[in-house]
């Protein structure tokens, strides 16, 4: 883990999930300047399919009225090999060149934290206050993510128990950052 000015143990410990009561109805951050740190999306997998990438397209033109937004994504399998880990290995070198030493990861996985979308905003709002340069998430292949991007994540989320597709997992992410940018200025996208 790399030390930030955020205490990432009081994110793993319950800052965003709560699981015996209730999220709250609205962002600490709610009707307060944020400081939009440049959002990064790296993804592991293969091409988009046509209705996703409108989607992706989509989000992206809603982001950038909040932050500024890059979407990479990065080949998995990319020694092309039947060996699981040797792929794992792969994609984790490559998602490593992508992250910066400024950078605030956010790893999504299925085993991650459980929050909501008050909680996404209030994850904004933290890592905006961070000191960070880039808030990074970053969606896996298709058996996960490698030893160097977990190591390196700040925090790790999950946006279902269930696992989910990479092309989904993005849309749904971008979904939710949308959403967590409106709750964050008050608007009434969220209710």
């Amino acid at each position: 883990m790399t030390a930030f000015s955020l205490n990432t143990n009081l994110i793993r410990c319950s800052k965003y999930s709560s699981p015996s009561s209730p999220p709250p109805r609205q962002s600490k951050y709610s009707g307060q300047a944020v400081r939009a740190l440049p959002i990064r999306i790296l993804t592991v997998g293969r091409k988009r399919s046509q209705g996703v990438q409108l989607l992706v397209d989509e989000y992206k033109e809603k982001l950038q009225l909040y932050c500024s937004f890059e979407d990479i994504l990065i080949r998995s399998n990319p020694k092309n090999t039947s060996n699981v880990k040797a792929q794992i290995e792969g994609e984790d070198a490559l998602v490593m060149q992508h992250i910066k030493s400024g950078d605030w990861v956010v790893l999504l996985d299925e085993h991650g934290l459980d929050i909501g979308s008050e909680q996404m905003a209030d994850m904004l709002g933290d890592a905006g206050n961070s000191g960070s340069s880039t808030l990074s998430f970053c969606i896996g292949g298709p058996y996960g993510h490698g030893r160097q991007v977990r190591e390196r994540a700040n925090v790790t989320i999950k946006l279902s128990s269930m696992v989910l597709n990479h092309q989904i997992a993005l849309v749904v992410l971008l979904e939710q950052l949308y959403r967590a940018w409106t709750i964050l200025k008050g608007q009434k996208y969220h209710h």
